[in-house]
């Protein structure tokens, strides 16, 4: 198969949906011969700040001299963003090997693999050809039922948030929610909790302990002398000073001390997860793209999201801003915009391309239209984009991107057009 051929096998599984389970993954892996069992993992769950912890931890991993990849979804602008070896995307070629390698054993599954089942069993065959020292393996829904809960054991095991999501699959409570995420503990492991509250806290705690596994949580006081700007975030935590790491967000400091913590229970030392800390990249993330006007681009999708966005701009000072915005249907945009229509000068809302899920720009822009915005509804993305950052221009103010990672490529697509 060429590259092309690659994507159109991969996706032509979507119709079979998300279906919790390990049984199909487990004779996936079985089949391909278990490439999971020769690998090392650190498997990282969670409802916010998986991405930027996993991408954290990658960076340290790889200054510490180990050989690491890391397993992320969804992807942002490319596809093959979701298998990284130190960093770097899968190559076309090497995507269409291990699709092939995976594929005849897929087909001839009489419980045939959801998408994400298949996508990670190659990932799993990838990583085990690259002779990774150790994956950073991010989970997709939950935990417990999660695809990459195929793996036996992982050397850390980090549960970086929890908040109500996906409801219908995980519980309606914190409590339940971190029994799902707590599922991928394992014996004998290391654990790193994240923010939570106490019962999900608790709950977290105790799985560990069932599994006789060392358990861990950052001390978020330590976080000294944090400085939020266009360029990134600074802080002390703990005995590590004058951490600088080019991401921007004061949220960024607690996804810090959450691999600080791992990093340390692994027996990393301070300079090199310093040193890793000030190398990390992860787009999507209040990701600065252009300077003139300040363009922002942070894909945050829930309440949690929208009120680190809202911290981050108070951190920069920034009162006013110019939006646009998308969000899918099945999220909580009420109470989204209700928390950043403080923030909003103009909001310009729109309808991403090929995103079933997607809310409509006319609906969308009646919810912020309520709460007292100038709100209007844009269409698809490009032509917002056009008038939100001609009046961000003209009015000396920062454009916001914000409601949806899926929004992203066809962003990114419209701004190189525009800059």
């Amino acid at each position: 198969m060429n590259y092309q051929e690659t994507l159109q096998y991969i996706h032509s599984v979507c119709w079979k949906g998300s279906r919790p389970g390990l049984e199909r993954i487990t004779e996936l892996c079985e089949r391909l011969g278990n490439p999971q069992k020769s690998l090392k993992f650190v498997h990282v769950a969670g409802t916010n700040g998986k991405g930027s912890t996993s991408a954290m931890l990658t960076s340290i991993l790889k200054e510490s001299g180990k050989k690491v990849g890391t397993f992320t979804s969804p992807f942002i602008f490319n596809f093959r963003e979701r298998m990284c070896v130190d960093g770097e995307m899968i190559s076309e070629d090497d995507l269409a090997k291990a699709t092939e390698f995976g594929r005849p054993h897929a087909d001839a599954m009489e419980d045939s693999p959801t998408e994400f089942e298949l996508i990670t069993a190659i990932a799993m065959v990838y990583f085990m050809w690259q002779g990774c020292d150790i994956v950073v393996l991010e989970a997709g829904l939950g935990g417990r039922l999660d695809s990459t809960n195929v793996i036996d054991h992982a050397e850390v095991s980090i549960i970086t948030s929890i908040a109500l999501e996906h409801t219908e699959y995980l519980g309606d409570t914190t409590e339940k929610i971190a029994a799902e995420k707590a599922g991928i503990i394992k014996d004998g492991s290391i654990v790193v909790a994240g923010k939570t509250d106490e019962g999900a806290a608790a709950v977290i705690k105790e799985k560990a302990e069932e599994k006789n596994s060392k358990y861990y949580t950052p001390d978020y006081s330590l976080i000294k002398n944090l400085n939020v700007s266009l360029t990134g975030s600074s802080f002390n935590y703990d005995t590590i000073e004058n951490i600088n790491i080019p991401l921007v967000g004061s949220y960024q400091a607690d996804n810090a001390a959450v691999a600080i913590t791992a990093a340390r229970a692994m027996g990393i030392d301070d300079n090199t997860i310093k040193s890793g800390l000030g190398k990390v990249r992860w787009a999507g993330r209040f990701e600065i793209l252009s300077d003139n006007p300040v363009v922002i681009y942070d894909g945050g999708h829930n309440i949690q999201c929208a009120e680190a966005v809202a911290e981050t701009l108070r951190a920069l000072e920034c009162k006013r801003v110019v939006m646009l915005t998308a969000v899918m249907a099945d999220k909580e945009y009420h109470k989204m915009a209700e928390i950043l229509s403080a923030f909003a000068k103009r909001v310009y809302c729109v309808t991403p391309i090929d995103v079933p899920r997607a809310l409509s720009a006319e609906e969308y822009a009646e919810v912020y239209s309520d709460l007292g915005c100038n709100a209007i509804p844009a269409g698809n993305v490009e032509d917002g984009l056009r008038l939100a950052f001609g009046y961000a221009k003209a009015k000396k103010i920062p454009l916001l991107v914000t409601g949806s990672l899926y929004l992203y490529k066809e962003f990114r697509d419209a701004l190189d057009k525009i800059i």
